[in-house]
């Protein structure tokens, strides 16, 4: 049953593995065209909860919606087929392929014409093909990297690979997007830069954004709900500002300093 203006939805997630509970009873309902936060300490069961959501991960217990819809148990390629993409807390591109070929290889989810066309020579192939090279050329040139587009990804500055991977994911053509650590190792600059770039995604895309971070600035700057977990449980969900104030998320995680910031 669809829930107005819920894109996504976790019901009670849990994952065990063998006797560990990794996350216990997560429940959350993503407001469609929002950026959400998931924060919490190290190990309290974030990224867990991502590979739940995106399929890496078939939850022990519980289920996962989009639009109404069940995808809980499905293999990550339809999870991300149906609209769900993500990028990786430590960066997965095809390092020794071009900045191009990346994103072109997140497009080919989304190709009709199969490798028969391809053989045969058919039009339609390369009628698609040519699609899929503007369209990657169009992603690349909204993330600032069109002028690398001949350039090893290995060879891009940090920075520029975080926004590369982003790229291939947005080539899939997400409606809900998740970004695990985006912020990681960047300079105050760079995290800025990065605030108003996720803002530009969303509005451009037309997408509703979850993101893990640990930079406090930039999670309360940017995110409208945000959810906290610890040793995999939810203590706390709310607005940034009642998280702020939150004593349970300022014992277990933010400390007096960031509370009083």
């Amino acid at each position: 049953m669809t829930r107005d203006g819920i894109i996504l939805e976790a019901r009670g997630l849990t994952m065990r593995f063998g006797g560990l509970t990794a996350v216990k009873e997560f429940s959350a309902a993503f407001p469609r065209g929002s950026i959400c936060g998931l924060i919490g300490p190290n190990g309290a069961g974030k990224t867990t909860c991502f590979n739940m959501i995106t399929g890496f991960y078939r939850p022990t217990e519980g289920q996962v919606f989009l639009n109404g819809g069940p995808i809980s148990g499905r293999p990550p390629y339809e999870v991300c087929r149906a609209g769900v993409a993500r990028t990786f807390q430590n960066i997965r591109l095809f390092g020794n392929e071009t900045v191009l070929q990346n994103v072109l290889i997140g497009g080919h989810l989304r190709q009709k014409t199969g490798w028969l066309a391809a053989v045969l020579c058919l039009p339609a192939h390369f009628r698609e093909e040519r699609a899929m090279r503007e369209r990657a050329m169009e992603l690349l040139d909204a993330v600032g990297l069109a002028h690398l587009a001949g350039e090893q990804a290995s060879a891009l500055p940090y920075g520029a690979q975080r926004r590369l991977e982003i790229a291939r994911a947005l080539a899939t053509r997400p409606s809900f997007l998740l970004l695990d650590e985006p912020a990681a190792g960047m300079n105050p600059q760079e995290t800025q830069e990065l605030m108003q770039f996720i803002r530009n995604i969303r509005e451009g895309f037309g997408l509703t954004v979850l993101l893990i971070e640990h930079d406090m600035k930039l999670v309360m700057n940017i995110c409208e709900q945000i959810w906290v977990l610890d040793y995999g449980e939810t203590i706390a969900q709310g607005e940034p500002a009642a998280i702020q104030s939150d004593p349970r998320v300022i014992e277990a995680y933010l400390g007096e300093e960031c509370a009083d910031a």
